[in-house]
């Protein structure tokens, strides 16, 4: 059977299961979107190809799936790359398919040209240029086997328009073998022999998970690792969610703007167990004082990850649920009781940083932005997905939304990429149509790519964007007032738009509070109204988000309310 190669991309796409395409279309896709449109893949048509690949980038956090999207050549490529080096940092499965000039232009200058493949050389886990229509089958195949597998992250496939029209025999293909590629899945059953018996001799153990945890899907063996062994365990901001956040064994989040019983528990344990983290500086603070008590295990399926910020007591390279699993069961062998004798002394002295330094702000006559979260949290109980911004109302989501379940936090990480919380919101309502999805913005973040109002109403997504409008650029703001002798340089945002009437103009509606009596009708009104809902809270503008750990300081070092 001969097919042209935008019908060859179609067949593959459905062999890998997908269901739902974000993209945008363009001169060098048009053969493409045309053999689409004869399928039962869902394209959700964007405003911007930034929006395209952050909204399939929260399709694939929430999923576990490979999140697809579809961009044109040149500026339609280029627009694409600040969600393509997001996902990249924080490890998410993407294909992205770009369209690209025939080939006998390529290096030409030709209209819309341009280098997609050499542009994120540095930001996807692989990228390829698609020579010939007869290679486009295998190439399809791979892209999507590497993003998924070992540690995920972003591969580009760029496909000239010629490529796409030319024709050749096409049969599925089922297997692909890359002998150069072979991640280790299996973890060395000696190394995790020795993390159990530093588990059983520790007097004050942490185990910190990160982002790793949920991606292999370990949540449930963490759990239950953590209470056979009543180890404490604190979250990366990335790892929300793969401990119930409402666990009593539960420290919250770790870092910068981590909680006091967090970073104090790190700094005095004897034993850390790092499952699925990239120990990056927003977490560690100065390096040579973090944790400095304690025997480190580091865990993880990227050994290129292991030792590559802390010295490493014990690495383990392999899958962390797999990990897990066998420690579990190395657990399972020994008496319970002896696990957790000498426990008592470090969980009191845990719950006594718990008691006395809680997570803290002062509710005056105007709307705290931690008071909108809170409430937030009750009144949907904690089952909420959660998408952010980037900032202050990031921070915020992260230390006052308590994430019981995997796949409900969905916020830019390691990139820190504003105007990714809409889109991304859009993504996850994709893959759970009938599930609460809900984007806490800042004023400045959600300016990035509001546009994507639009394709909420067109496809009738029901997100809620809940924005912490402060009229500043928040986070810098925070910095300027507490380093910078409160010289707000160029972080003033006075002049912006009236978003309730911004929501009426997308045919959306829009909601505001000025006051704290306000924040709960407003909240209820606006999650119970259907179809998507931009919520505006008018909060204190200067509130920082604490306690916080200057840059580069010990992670003791904080700044409190």
């Amino acid at each position: 059977m001969k097919l042209t190669g935008a019908q060859i991309l179609m067949e593959v796409l459905k062999e890998e299961g997908v269901d739902s395409i974000f993209g945008f279309p363009g001169g060098a896709t048009i053969d493409i979107h045309d053999s689409l449109e004869k399928t039962d893949i869902r394209h959700y048509l964007v405003r911007h190809e930034q929006g395209a690949v952050h909204a399939a980038d929260g399709y694939a956090r929430v999923t576990g799936k490979v999140g697809v999207c579809l961009v044109t050549s040149g500026p339609g490529a280029t627009n694409a790359v600040t969600g393509v080096a997001t996902a990249y940092m924080d490890s998410i499965p993407l294909v992205i398919i770009s369209g690209q000039v025939p080939t006998h232009l390529i290096g030409n200058d030709a209209f819309q040209e341009v280098d997609i493949v050499g542009i994120t050389r540095p930001c996807t886990k692989h990228n390829y240029l698609v020579p010939s229509v007869e290679e486009l089958p295998r190439i399809l195949k791979e892209a999507f086997h590497i993003a998924r597998s070992g540690r995920p992250g972003p591969v580009l496939v760029d496909i000239p328009k010629n490529v796409q029209q030319a024709t050749t025999g096409f049969k599925p293909r089922q297997r692909v073998n890359l002998k150069s590629y072979s991640p280790t899945y299996k973890p060395n059953a000696k190394q995790l022999r020795k993390v159990v018996d530093l588990i059983k001799s520790a007097r004050r153990p942490v185990i910190f998970a990160g982002g790793g945890v949920i991606l292999s899907k370990g949540a449930r063996e963490l759990t239950r690792l953590a209470h056979t062994t009543q180890i404490p365990v604190t979250m990366s901001l990335m790892g929300l969610g793969a401990f119930p956040g409402s666990d009593p064994l539960s420290l919250g989040m770790i870092g910068m703007h981590g909680t006091y019983r967090a970073n104090m528990s790190t700094a005095e344990c004897d034993l850390l167990i790092g499952i699925g983290v990239r120990f990056d500086d927003r977490v560690t603070g100065k390096t040579d004082c973090f944790a400095a008590q304690a025997e480190i295990v580091h865990i993880d399926i990227d050994p290129t990850s292991i030792r590559k910020n802390v010295p490493v007591s014990i690495p383990v390279v392999g899958d962390c649920k797999s990990s897990l699993e066998v420690i579990n069961a190395y657990l399972a062998e020994e008496d319970p009781d002896a696990l957790v004798a000498n426990r008592g002394p470090w969980l009191d002295q845990i719950d006594e940083w718990k008691q006395n330094y809680k997570l803290a702000y002062d509710q005056q006559e105007e709307i705290k932005p931690q008071f909108v979260v809170e409430k937030l949290y009750e009144l949907t109980r904690g089952k909420a997905i959660i998408t952010t911004e980037v900032g202050q109302n990031q921070m915020w989501a992260a230390q006052y939304y308590h994430f019981d379940r995997p796949g409900h936090f969905v916020t830019s990480g390691g990139l820190g990429t504003m105007g990714f919380g809409l889109p991304a919101a859009i993504g996850a309502q994709v893959a759970f149509p009938d599930a609460l999805v809900v984007d806490v913005a800042g004023d400045g973040s959600i300016q990035m790519n509001i546009q994507e109002m639009a394709t909420a109403m067109q496809y009738s997504l029901p997100v809620k964007v809940v924005i912490l409008n402060n009229c500043y650029l928040g986070m810098v703001r925070q910095w300027q007032e507490l380093f910078y002798d409160k010289r707000y340089a160029c972080t003033c945002m006075d002049h912006a738009p009236d978003f309730v009437k911004l929501a009426e103009a997308f045919g959306a509606v829009g909601l505001r509070a000025t006051r704290p009596d306000e924040v709960e009708d407003v909240l209820h009104r606006g999650l119970e109204t259907p179809g998507p809902v931009i919520m505006d809270f008018r909060v204190t503008r200067e509130e920082c988000v604490y306690p916080m750990v200057p840059a580069g300081a010990p992670i003791t070092e904080m700044l409190l309310v």
